[in-house]
């Protein structure tokens, strides 16, 4: 089920600097992990496009202040260590990755900071990756920010964590809160976008 520019645009408008690259990769990978119904592609599209900013932004954003870190990670950080790694990517990218997500070594965490649509986290979403679709990520993790690639490891990520069939039973929030959280049942960051890319969405390829 390929789509159009035009229902690209439709769906996600803010991507209109990089429909016309990023249209091509994204019919490839959604062809090749078999994302071939309106459910399916609609989900896809939304989620990557909520993660991505609609296409946009192929590197994670990790330039937080100290009130944004402990919003967002209440559990690492205190006032004084907020305070500490506050405007510093590369300094709150290791705080908060290393020793997660097969990071065990200094400066993991930068290294394998969240990358290509679906943000592809840590050493062993890299190590998995590159096994999966023959790129050698761990050497060279930022080539999840050229398009093929980026559009691929997500479709890939996507498969491999059952989404298509979340999608085919209707669980969106769910795909949400794996993709954003690790596990289903939780409120993913972003909810209320997410949902409303998906409506979008799924009127766009009906």
């Amino acid at each position: 089920m390929p789509i159009a520019e035009q229902q690209l645009l439709q769906i996600l408008p803010n991507a209109r600097p990089v429909a016309g690259i990023f249209l091509p990769a994204l019919n490839q990978a959604m062809a090749r992990y078999k994302i071939d119904s309106t459910v399916r592609v609609g989900a896809f599209l939304a989620q990557v496009g909520h993660e991505s900013g609609q296409l946009r932004n192929l590197v994670e954003n990790l330039n937080y202040s100290a009130e944004a870190l402990m919003k967002t990670w209440p559990t690492r950080f205190d006032a004084t260590q907020a305070k500490e790694c506050a405007r510093q990517p590369e300094k709150i990218a290791n705080a908060v990755y290393s020793g997660r997500m097969g990071n065990t070594r200094p400066g993991d965490g930068w290294r394998y900071r969240g990358r290509g649509l679906i943000q592809l986290t840590g050493r062993a979403n890299y190590a998995g990756a590159s096994t999966g679709l023959g790129l050698p990520l761990e050497e060279q993790p930022e080539l999840l920010e050229q398009p093929e690639h980026a559009a691929m490891s997500a479709a890939w990520w996507w498969a491999k964590h059952g989404l298509n069939e979340l999608a085919d039973a209707g669980r969106f929030q769910d795909i949400g809160s794996i993709i954003n959280t690790g596990k289903p049942g939780r409120v993913p960051h972003g909810a209320t976008e997410r949902k409303a890319l998906y409506d979008r969405a799924l009127k766009v390829l009906a």
